[in-house]
This record gives structure tokens, C-alpha cells and sequence, in this order.
């Protein structure tokens, strides 16, 4: 494995994770989260831009939607497709669990926490509440409870294989730390959201071979570091090999499925707040 840049990773995301892994979870925005046609937006972890864009299109130009990220190379690929495109949504450099903005500063704020560790998970929730107005509406998103678990049976039983036994117990952590969707409806409560609904799509990814699913950069790159992060670096090699030939005995020539729980979870900030 070997960690790419921040700059290829920005790449990565715009030719490979956005059109797939990203236009799931947007499709499900779409479908349920009504922006408004005036006032001011902000859209938290908005990548490479290209679902922040589609929404302003979407919105009109008397709205003025602002993307941010942490990633500063995935915003240059934002802001120079607006300047192609001609779109009216800026970009800007924010951490998202901390970010910069006054409270109580914008009309409708959206989150996309689809990559968010769990840890980080309520800190960048709390701040998007914490910068909404009063009534506004609060649109997030992210992988819920029961995502990824054909991958997680077959990495306990790489790890027992490869000898890795007294590691086995992260796989548990990994499945516990995903939150339920009534988890992140408490947390929403519990961040001063109120009519809150959410809707969970069950999206499954593709792949024909243990070496094609572990090599995708969906995997490789934005999925296994954090599954593996635990792991020393010698180990690493033999688990991914392990994990690559009980994929290929398990599905019998045929696919190897990835599933994950979509959730959408949209309140409005209590007047209270």
C-alpha cells in the first residue's frame, strides 16, 4: 500500500469516487432535501464540488451557496470547474469540525460525511448546527450501521489466517463505531435539530475479483487505510494478501459485493438554540 498525496487523492476522488460512490449518496439527497431560492447555503465536505455545483444550478442564482473542505487540492479542482462552468459557488479551505464561521450565519447547511471517521462524527454535526439559523434546514449524510460487513466477516478471518489474532478485536470496533440510524437521529436531537426524518438507501458496489476490489481506489485509497490503521506496516502485505484470496474462494467466480447502508438525516435548528 502506498499512501498517495493529497493532491492524487483530490484526482481520485473527482475521476473515480464522485461519479460512483458520491452520485449514490447524492441521488439520495436529491430525491429529499428541497434547497431554498434565496438567502445563504453552506455545503460541509464538498470534495471536489460537482454535487455543490449541481445544487446551485439547481437552487438559482439568488442563492449563495458556499463549499468547504479540508482538503485544499480537492478545492482547486472545485473552484477551477466553476470558472469553467461558469457557476456562481464559491470554495474555501475550512476544518470541518471546527470550522470558522459566526454562529447562527447561514439559511440551509449541508454535510456530507460519507468519509468522516465515526470519532469525528457529532464535532462536525454540532458545527453545523452551530453556524444554521434559527429554523433552518440541516441536510447530512453518511454510512450507517451494517455498511460494509461482507467485508468486515472476511478481514477477522484474514487476520486469524495471517497469525494477527490479538487484532481481531478491531473488526469489532470497526462494526460498533458505524452509528445506527437512530443513533444519528438522537445526535441530531441532541444537537438542537427538531422535525428531523431520514431516509437510508442500501447501495451495493461490484466487483469482479478480490484483486479488482481491493485495488479500486475506493478501497485502497479512501476505505481500507482507516480499516487498516491499526495494523503494523509489516503485517499489512500478508493481510492484504489473505484477504484477496479468501474473496476469490468465496465467491465462486462470481462478483464480490460491497454493501453500504446510505443515510440521509434532515432536521430544522430549534428556535431555542
Amino acid at each position: 500500500m502506498v499512501t498517495k498525496s493529497q493532491k492524487e487523492l483530490a484526482f481520485l476522488h473527482d475521476l473515480y469516487i464522485a461519479p460512483d460512490w458520491g452520485e449514490r449518496f447524492a441521488e439520495l439527497v436529491d430525491e429529499h432535501v428541497k434547497l431554498p431560492k434565496e438567502g445563504r447555503a453552506l455545503y460541509v465536505a464538498a470534495t471536489t464540488g460537482g454535487h455543490a455545483m449541481a445544487l446551485q444550478e439547481r437552487a438559482g442564482n439568488k442563492l449563495d451557496l458556499l463549499g468547504v473542505d479540508d482538503n485544499e487540492e480537492c478545492l482547486e479542482l472545485a473552484r477551477a470547474k466553476a470558472v469553467a462552468l461558469n457557476e456562481q459557488t464559491k470554495f474555501q479551505r475550512e476544518d470541518v469540525s471546527a470550522l470558522s464561521f459566526k454562529n447562527d450565519l447561514f439559511d440551509f447547511v449541508l454535510g456530507n460525511a460519507s468519509f468522516t471517521r465515526p470519532a469525528n462524527l457529532k464535532s462536525m454535526l454540532a458545527e453545523m448546527v452551530r453556524v444554521a439559523k434559527p429554523e433552518a434546514t440541516v441536510a447530512w449524510w453518511l454510512a450507517t450501521s451494517s455498511s460494509f460487513g461482507e467485508f468486515f466477516s472476511i478481514y477477522w478471518e484474514a487476520l486469524h489466517n495471517a497469525g494477527l489474532k490479538d487484532h481481531e478485536l478491531r473488526v469489532e470496533h470497526l462494526i460498533a463505531d458505524l452509528p445506527t440510524v437512530a443513533d444519528v437521529e438522537n445526535w441530531a436531537e441532541d444537537a438542537g435539530l427538531e422535525k428531523i426524518k431520514s431516509w437510508t438507501a442500501v447501495e451495493e458496489f461490484d466487483y469482479e475479483s478480490g484483486e479488482q476490489f481491493l485495488n479500486s481506489p475506493l478501497i485502497m485509497d479512501f476505505l481500507l487505510p482507516n480499516w487498516f490503521a491499526s495494523l503494523p506496516e509489516k503485517a499489512r502485505a500478508p493481510v492484504f494478501e489473505e484477504l484477496k484470496k479468501i474473496i476469490d474462494e468465496e465467491r465462486h467466480a462470481g462478483e464480490f459485493a460491497l454493501t453500504v447502508k446510505a443515510t440521509l438525516v434532515v432536521g430544522s435548528k430549534s428556535r431555542m438554540q
